[in-house]
Parts: C-alpha cells; sequence; structure tokens
C-alpha cells in the first residue's frame, strides 16, 4: 500500500462520509414517507467512475453492500450523460428487492465521467398483488413494477413519461412522487459537496485518496482474517418457510480460512424456492460484507476494499444467488439476516469469545394498505419492528433494537397513527423473551395495531418455529409469535401471511429475543 499522509488520510475519509451523511439528511428530511422519514430505510454512498464504493453512510448494511452491483449494472446499460439521474430496482441488477429504488449521479470532471452519487430508498408501495409490495409471491412479476436502469432525469430534464409509468402501478403515486424527488434531492446534495471537494483540493489529490481508502480498507480487513485460525468453519440454520409451503429452508456454510484470505461456500444451501424468501446475489454478496466489517476492530471505512480478501460461492439456482424470474421480496429482508446468523454460528467454532449469540434474526415485516375514508385517499404502509440482540462475552444483549442487516429505526407511534387509520394498542418489551446465560440475551418487542378501517395486511417474519441461538451454552432467545383478535377470537398467525381486517381487530406481532451467552452461574 502506498506511503500516506495519517492526519490527511483521516480528514478526507471523514470528508467524504460526511458526504454521503448529508445526502441522507436530505433524504431523510424532504421525503413524504414515514417508512423513509421517520425509520431512516434508505441509504447514501460515492462510488468512482467503475462503480467501487469509496465511502458510505452510516445507513442500511443489507443496501450498501449491494448498491455498487446496481451502480455497475447501469454503467453497462446506459450511457452516462451530464445532467442524467438513473433509477433502477431489478434485484437481479444488483438491487435488493423491488420496494428498493435507486437513484444514480454521475459527476463529471473536465467532461469525463469520474464519479458516482448514489442513494437506494424502501419505498412503502411499488404495486403488485397486495399494499406495500410485500406479498407472498411465487415469481417476481407479483411484487410490483420492475424498473430496469432507466434515465428518469436526462441531461438535467425530468423524463416525465419514465415518472409517469412509475406513478400509474403504485397505490400511492403523490406519495411516491415525493419520495422520489427527496431521492433526487439528495443526489443533488451529494454532487454539490463532492464538486466543491474537488475545486478546493484538485481532482489528482481526490483521486489519490478514494484509491488509498479502499486499499486501506483491503489491508486491515486481511490482517483481522490473519488473526483467524486457519482450517474450514461451518454453520447450518433453517428458515421457518417459504410462505408458500411449511417446508424449512436450509441456510448452509462453509467458512476457509487461509492466511489473508476467506473462502465463503454456500453450496449445500437450498434451491431457491416457490415462495418470496430467494435472495439476490447482491444481498449474499452484502450479508458476507457486513458480518466481515463486524470482524474488524478498527473504525474503518466501508467500501468495497472488504471484498477483495474474499471470494464467495453461491451457486445460481439457490435460495442465496436466485435466478429470475424467483420472487425477492423476502430474500433482502429475511434471508440475508439468516445468512449473517449462519456465518456468525460458522465464526463461532473459530474465535468463540468475539462472536455474539444470534440476534431476533428477523426484520418482523408489517405491510398493509386500504382506503381511508376521513383523509379520502388510498394508503399502503410498511415497517420493521425490532427484536433483541444476541449477548456476547462481555455484555448483555440489547432489547428491542434492529440489529444486523437492518439499521433502520422503530416507528415513533404518534408519527404511525397521525398518518394512518389506526392506533397502537400496546408497544412494550417483550419480558422474559431473551434467552438466559452469563449474559442474557435482549428481549423482543410486542407491537399492537387496532384497524379503524377494512384493510388488508401481509406479514413476512422469521423465527416463529426455530429460535436464536445461544452461544457458548448459553439458552435460545424465545421465538416469535403473531396473532390476530378477530369477533372474539383469537386466531394465531403463521410467519408469513396474508389476510384482511376489519374496523376493530387487532393484529399483535411478538418479536423473538436474543440468545444468552454462557452458562448462568
Amino acid at each position: 500500500m502506498d506511503k500516506f499522509d495519517p492526519i490527511e488520510f483521516e480528514l478526507f475519509k471523514n470528508m467524504f462520509v460526511s458526504v454521503s451523511e448529508e445526502m441522507g439528511a436530505v433524504l431523510g428530511r424532504t421525503s413524504l414517507s414515514p417508512n423513509i422519514k421517520e425509520r431512516k430505510d434508505f441509504s447514501c454512498a460515492l462510488f468512482d467512475r467503475k462503480g467501487e464504493t469509496f465511502s458510505q453512510g452510516s445507513h442500511i448494511p443489507v443496501h450498501l453492500g449491494a448498491m455498487p452491483l446496481s451502480v455497475q449494472a447501469s454503467i453497462h446499460a446506459v450511457d452516462f450523460e451530464e445532467g442524467d439521474l438513473v433509477i433502477l430496482n431489478d434485484p437481479y441488477r444488483g438491487g435488493t428487492h423491488l420496494p428498493d429504488i435507486t437513484c444514480i449521479s454521475p459527476l463529471f470532471v473536465d467532461k469525463k465521467l469520474t464519479f458516482f452519487v448514489a442513494n437506494r430508498a424502501h419505498h412503502s408501495d411499488v404495486g403488485g398483488m397486495t399494499p406495500g409490495s410485500m406479498p407472498l409471491a411465487t415469481e417476481i412479476f407479483q411484487e410490483g413494477i420492475i424498473i430496469p436502469p432507466l434515465k428518469l432525469i436526462r441531461k438535467g430534464r425530468l423524463n416525465t413519461e419514465v415518472l409517469e409509468l412509475i406513478l400509474a402501478n403504485v397505490r400511492t403515486p403523490e406519495e411516491r412522487k415525493g419520495d422520489l424527488q427527496a431521492q433526487i434531492a439528495a443526489n443533488e446534495k451529494g454532487k454539490q459537496r463532492l464538486a466543491e471537494i474537488l475545486n478546493k483540493y484538485g481532482l489528482k489529490k481526490i483521486l489519490h485518496y478514494t484509491r488509498l481508502i479502499p486499499l486501506y480498507t483491503e489491508k486491515i480487513l486481511r490482517e483481522t482474517i490473519k488473526d483467524i485460525p486457519d482450517g474450514t468453519y461451518a454453520f447450518t440454520d433453517y428458515l421457518d418457510d417459504d410462505g408458500i409451503t411449511d417446508d424449512p429452508v436450509e441456510i448452509s456454510v462453509q467458512i476457509t480460512i487461509k492466511d489473508d484470505k476467506a473462502l465463503i461456500d454456500f453450496s449445500s444451501s437450498s434451491r431457491q424456492v416457490q415462495g418470496c424468501v430467494n435472495a439476490s446475489f447482491a444481498v449474499t454478496y452484502s450479508a458476507v460484507l457486513y458480518v466481515f466489517r463486524c470482524l474488524v476492530e478498527e473504525d474503518i471505512p466501508f467500501n468495497t476494499g472488504l471484498m477483495r480478501p474474499l471470494k464467495i460461492i453461491a451457486p445460481a439456482g439457490s435460495v442465496l444467488n436466485a435466478q429470475h424470474p424467483a420472487a425477492t421480496a423476502g430474500g433482502n429482508v429475511e434471508t440475508s439476516q439468516r445468512i449473517v446468523d449462519v456465518l456468525l454460528g460458522a465464526f463461532s467454532k473459530a474465535i468463540p469469545e468475539k462472536i455474539p449469540a444470534a440476534s431476533s434474526g428477523t426484520m418482523n415485516n408489517v405491510a398493509f394498505g386500504g382506503y381511508d375514508p376521513v383523509r379520502k385517499r388510498s394508503f399502503a404502509y410498511y415497517e420493521t419492528i425490532g427484536g433483541g440482540m444476541g449477548a456476547g462475552s462481555d455484555s448483555s444483549g440489547i432489547s428491542g433494537v434492529h440489529t444486523h442487516m437492518t439499521n433502520s429505526l422503530n416507528t415513533p407511534l404518534e408519527a404511525l397513527e397521525n398518518y394512518l387509520p389506526l392506533k397502537i394498542k400496546t408497544y412494550c418489551l417483550r419480558k422474559g423473551s431473551g434467552g438466559q446465560g452469563q449474559h442474557p440475551g435482549g428481549e423482543g418487542i410486542i407491537r399492537e395495531y387496532e384497524f379503524h378501517v377494512p384493510a388488508q395486511v401481509t406479514i413476512i417474519s422469521e423465527r416463529r418455529k426455530f429460535s436464536p441461538y445461544g452461544i457458548q451454552k448459553g439458552k435460545s432467545g424465545k421465538r416469535g409469535k403473531n396473532t390476530l383478535f378477530t369477533k372474539g377470537k383469537k386466531v394465531p398467525l403463521k410467519s408469513k401471511c396474508n389476510f384482511k381486517v376489519q374496523p376493530g381487530d387487532l393484529l399483535r406481532v411478538e418479536t423473538p429475543g436474543g440468545g444468552g451467552y454462557g452458562q448462568k452461574k
């Protein structure tokens, strides 16, 4: 690695991060939907001309690891010109699932394409079978509008035909338009700030540090891998089902460590399934990068330098490298979490003192929609609910938080009730759900929705059959539970289900607790 001034290196590293963070601030503040404005379900990053990340904000891990693949797919599909903005959501072109829409803007320096700024945000509805666009689908066409790389802005002018096509295929067009405008504004802010840095320091110095930062990340990760004993470490865990059949879905990994490199082999995992829990390769790629970043104790930047010491084997047609037209809505949110669980489980056999017990292992996705007669408009809503964090060798698990591949916030109930025709009857920690141990796992959450109007609801959740595992003789966290109270009846719900509710019906979601660490004395 080239020599560099460490102080100047830190300054430029943080300068680039500040651009991504300011993009995120603009996106969050100017968006319309609670999912983006309140939950912060978005991510922003900077890329070089080849589409490799050199800086990103502290946003959503499952977005950030996958975004370079979307930028690279756009580079191959589109002839970028100054003033363009490309939009896409296709999971088979670096996307995660259809609700996650990516906006990519080029930055030209002396008429040469030099950088990209991009953001990805989860839209509460992009069409499809059910409100919220998280259906129990069997093919991607049922999940919503599929957007290949298209120019939403061409040479500085909005492509109204593309925008109208998108808005004609969603249930909440005004909200979608507002969120897309927020994404456009975020990219404009990123381009502005990056241009200011270029004007102040010059292209040569900026290119120098955009090259050095990934090299530094790669160097530190290689040193971290060297500290792991050479060998092969395996682990298997399961998804409850695919939402169509009741059969569990196997996620297996073998990690081979040799010197400063790692081979991550998912060949023993299930083939792609009928339901929506199939993951695109971009999601698997993202989860692997996240786990290896977590192994590094230093505060290194997250960028594509993380990938250089790693080789991933995920056979085409498997649940971790699904092929078109497999449904993928749940692969992004649920399968990504189980990938993390099996990777950490494998590493617990190599470096047990550094690996925590399993966290809740699910994003507890709840989507619903209908018509609000008071506001005289259709509504479509989506959120995830936190759970318990797994305990570690030196600490108990945190309660009621989003973990691993999601980094979003819980929606404030005041914002939700102000926006939707419902009431949150209960919102509290689920006492006793954390696994016991020397260090106990964190507690899950209980959230109850009382509906005031008819609505259609979809739940995609996990860890309702298989508990979050404990580590080093710690006990497992308590499994989650979904229940509908309707017409005086208590109706148990599966981990993945779609149903209709009437005014007065109450949905209770109880999320899993984290696993415990060590034997309780």
